[in-house]
């Protein structure tokens, strides 16, 4: 299959709300030569990290919108607009490979529509696009909902965290210390021809000047290291492990900080991951073998305890807690065509009753670390305002790390060009149980 189809097939089922490009992307990968499979991926992720700004320009170039049956037409036309002013992909091949895809999507008339948009785009673009500045969507190539959202939020950042969603996001490994420390595997990846350099907040974090295959990192089979941001690698020292502690990972999926904490502490007496599908925590499995660690997994929605806690209470909870993922955008370019502004609130409501329902598992004098990969208050030091003043109990801890600005509860780690993710953490103990 041409890489510009496959791509355009997987972006048109995200365009339509059926899945992301994590879900529809692996099967379009499947039927294109391996050889075609970057640039796939590329196109089909680079269309999504531009599509905000791409679609607007796609709407000057058109006479009439896309009918909802023709999605697969607009990806396809959003992919050739993509090529044209992201990618060093010459214009003609561009155009001419682009238009050809018509044919396999079964509707004729698309091809002298593609065409004449493609070439006008060709000609006119870069200008309309100069014209089009002015709408700080076009600029930050953000949905319009949510570059209001940061421009609220974060006045003097929204600029800043707008280019680093847009970057190409860099290849962070953690360190396994249970096999070495950072300084010998950064040696190891020296001996290697592997340019690398340590994290400055992680203890374990270790960015590479390069992203490369993971089967070219020494020991990566044994377990000697993983990739993972370094903002998600700050939560197993933030958690204050000690050994024989019983430590709950709620919503642990895919299984990065289960590893790590399994990782940082090895006398931990026992450790429950518990995640909503029970297909999640295959990759939780898988990620526990390679590293040769051992945790209960269970299925099952975390806020139900009944059905799945026996009742010991925990000295740590890890609650990683769904959210919008606005702190991932350029690791999931995606995200800009999923999430509405209306997401926002019933994300909150679900993070503060996931609060609500872990708490009485935690023990009185234990810990919870509480963490999104979320850029919006509204999702992070708001839902801890509120758990705070409906439970007597709980009380906040200073959080020992400078990573990220400090916030009314917690720290906000904002997304950095070359460097991690955007996080939130917040870690509460308790002080006493809820009174009956």
């Amino acid at each position: 299959m041409n890489p510009r189809l496959a791509a355009a097939r997987a972006l048109a089922a995200v365009l339509s709300g059926k899945a992301s490009l994590n879900s529809s992307l692996p099967a379009q990968l499947d039927k294109v030569d391996e050889r075609d499979r970057g640039l796939t991926q590329d196109l089909a992720f680079g269309t999504a990290r531009w599509q905000p700004r791409l679609e607007l320009l796609a709407a000057q170039l058109l006479q009439k919108p896309f009918k909802a049956a023709d999605v697969d037409v607009q990806a396809l036309l959003l992919v050739g607009l993509y090529q044209l002013f992201h990618t060093r992909i010459p214009a003609h091949a561009a155009i001419g490979e682009t238009v050809g895809c018509a044919d396999k999507l079964k509707k004729p008339w698309a091809k002298a529509l593609l065409n004449a948009v493609l070439r006008r785009a060709q000609r006119e673009g870069e200008a309309l696009l100069a014209d089009m500045q002015r709408d700080p969507v076009v600029r930050t190539a953000h949905p319009r909902w949510l570059q209001k959202a940061l421009k609220a939020f974060w006045p003097e950042q929204w600029e800043a965290i707008c280019a680093a969603n847009n970057a190409h996001p860099p290849m962070i490994l953690r360190a396994n210390r249970r096999h070495h420390s950072r300084d010998a595997y950064l040696a190891l990846l020296g001996e290697a021809g592997i340019s690398a350099s340590p994290c400055v907040y992680s203890r374990d974090g270790i960015v590479l000047a390069e992203a490369c295959d993971v089967r070219s990192l020494p020991g990566f089979a044994e377990g000697w290291v993983s990739v993972q941001d370094e903002a998600a690698q700050l939560a197993a020292d933030l958690l204050e492990l000690a050994p024989g502690q019983r430590v709950l990972d709620a919503c642990c999926a895919p299984g990065g900080k289960t590893c790590h904490l399994l990782e940082a502490e090895a006398g931990l007496g026992h450790v429950v991951a518990v995640d909503l599908e029970a297909k999640r925590l295959t990759r939780v499995r898988e990620n526990l073998e390679r590293l040769q660690l051992q945790a209960e997994l269970i299925a099952c929605d975390a806020r139900d305890t009944a059905s799945w806690w026996d009742g010991k209470p925990f000295q740590r909870i890890l609650l990683d807690a769904p959210c919008s993922a606005t702190g991932v955008i350029r690791r999931h370019p995606d995200i800009k065509l999923t999430r509405q502004a209306d997401d926002i609130p019933a994300l909150a409501a679900l993070q503060g009753e996931l609060l609500d329902a872990l708490w009485p598992t935690l023990e009185v004098g234990g810990m919870l670390l509480y963490a999104t990969c979320s850029s919006l208050p509204t999702e992070n030091t708001e839902v801890i305002d509120a758990f705070l003043a409906r439970t007597p109990g709980a009380r906040e801890l200073d959080l020992a790390t400078q990573a990220g600005l400090r916030q009314p509860h917690g720290r906000q780690l904002l997304a950095q060009e070359g460097g991690h993710d955007g996080f939130y953490y917040a870690k509460l103990i308790k002080i006493a149980a809820a009174r009956d």
